[in-house]
């Protein structure tokens, strides 16, 4: 199947959400079970995440499917990170037939996937479900009014072989920012990697080389927030399987290379109510109804303390303050790429294409926690009508100390450790996270961020070893 490509400029409709009705769910399921026996699936993997945005899998027969979508499949949460306690490890699977996706590159075995909804044994959600806390976020956003929607740029590198102890990475190729190589190793790999995630129902809208060598984008199509984590998902399991079975290797890390530009998941997101975008305003001058502008006052209020979330490693915090136009000044513009939070200007008076655009997150990021917390940022500011500050019109990166001081433009946390902290402080975090995934994320990232200052690094051993 053909990759389609959308222009930027085109309209972003909304898509049908994944909200699920009985009778809907017995459709989703009667054709799952007819299409496993018309396209001789012989293994269903059932995906699902960790609180760290670990993608999980366990395998099926065909025959056990109909039961799994009945009574779903047992496992020991206790193995998967932050899911269960040993004395209470026992968790229930249940199969998301509106999911189903035949994998093209298992062609000749007939495998196929569904995402799974996690539960305890007597039916309630799990609490660390990532899965779960993404609909619970988009289940408040419905009760007032709206769906959440969501388009990333997901960048990443292409390296020539395995990373092993000790060697620094070779990037495939010598490419820049938006260059066409004939016959290029790397325009190969965007070509098959979009046929594939197309095939699989994932709508690929742009893609490019990015500005370092190796370095590429490839940008899906607006979907329902929780559609969209789930195909982010999907997403980086197909970049690595191409590049595998091309002998080459894929990273999502966000910045491999000291001198080079870190990879980035600028996420451009929407409200609309029903078919309406409850971001535009003809009659504003940056077309941006009230609505809009409680909710990028939402996000810039709040970016402090959902950092440790939406750049969750301590490598996370290279990409933000290690150059390569990575934003870290909290503050929106319009059509500037140095702020925090972007307004897109490609077609202003498009009613459909009104959106903002989060450039600070990652794309080794957990998307259900990362989105959730967006959300509810934004919400918060909705229900609480924070006032938008005053737009950040210059290079923010090339004004000075005071410059920026006297603007009232604030940082970033500047580690994982000061993002740690500034999460710990947070009650919109913990609220929408909820207890255990808050807790267990913080225990997580700070055992992380200890082990790591733990370290002697190659920097200390060069620079100080001759003379001290």
């Amino acid at each position: 199947m053909s990759a389609v490509y959308r222009s930027q400029s085109q309209p972003c409709y909304p898509l049908e959400t994944h909200h699920r009705h009985t009778g809907r769910v017995n459709r989703q399921t009667e054709f799952v079970l007819r299409s496993m026996e018309e396209r001789n699936i012989r293994f269903v993997r059932l995906w699902f995440t960790d609180v760290l945005g670990s993608l999980k899998s366990v395998a099926i027969a065909p025959a056990e499917v109909e039961g799994a979508f009945a009574e779903g499949v047992g496992f020991d949460g206790s193995a998967i990170e932050g899911y269960a306690r040993v004395y209470e490890a026992d968790m229930v699977a249940h199969p998301d037939p509106a999911t189903f996706q035949v994998l093209p590159w298992r062609s000749g075995t007939g495998t196929a996937r569904m995402f799974c909804d996690i539960t305890n044994p007597d039916g309630t959600a799990s609490a660390a479900d990532p899965r779960h806390v993404l609909k619970r976020t988009m289940g408040r956003a419905a009760d007032m009014g709206f769906t959440f929607y969501v388009h990333p740029e997901i960048e990443f590198y292409l390296l020539n072989d395995e990373h092993h102890p000790g060697e620094f990475p070779v990037a495939l190729d010598n490419g820049g920012y938006f260059d066409h190589t004939t016959l290029g190793a790397g325009t190969d790999f965007r070509r098959d990697a979009i046929n594939v995630l197309e095939q699989m129902g994932i709508s690929v809208e742009f893609s490019h080389h990015e500005a370092a060598p190796g370095q590429h984008e490839i940008d899906l199509r607006y979907a329902d927030a929780l559609t969209m984590a789930d195909n982010i998902m999907t997403f980086r399991v197909v970049i690595r399987e191409i590049a595998s079975l091309k002998g080459i290797k894929a990273t999502f890390m966000p910045k491999p290379f000291t001198d080079h530009a870190g990879s980035g998941m600028h996420s451009h997101v929407s409200l609309f109510e029903g078919d309406t975008n409850a971001f535009y305003d003809a009659a504003d001058e940056a077309r941006m109804s009230p609505v809009a502008k409680h909710f990028v006052a939402g996000l810039l209020h709040h970016a402090p303390e959902i950092t440790a979330v939406t750049n969750q490693w301590v490598n996370s915090y290279r990409r933000l303050f290690g150059g390569g136009e990575a934003p870290n000044y909290i503050c929106w513009g319009r059509n500037n790429r140095s702020a925090l939070v972007r307004i897109p200007m490609y077609k202003p008076d498009k009613a459909s294409s009104a959106r903002v655009e989060l450039r600070s997150i990652d794309s080794a990021v957990n998307p259900y926690l990362a989105y959730s917390l967006m959300l509810a940022a934004g919400l918060d500011g909705i229900e609480k009508e924070l006032p938008l500050p005053e737009e950040a019109s210059d290079d923010v990166w090339q004004l000075s100390a005071r410059e920026r001081h006297a603007l009232g433009i604030k940082r970033l946390p500047q580690s994982l450790g000061a993002a740690i902290r500034c999460m710990e402080e947070s009650e919109l975090v913990a609220g929408t996270l909820g207890e255990h995934v808050y807790d267990y994320f913080l225990r997580n990232k700070r055992a992380e961020f200890e082990e790591y200052n733990r370290q002697v690094s190659q920097f200390e051993l060069d620079r100080y070893l001759p003379h001290l």
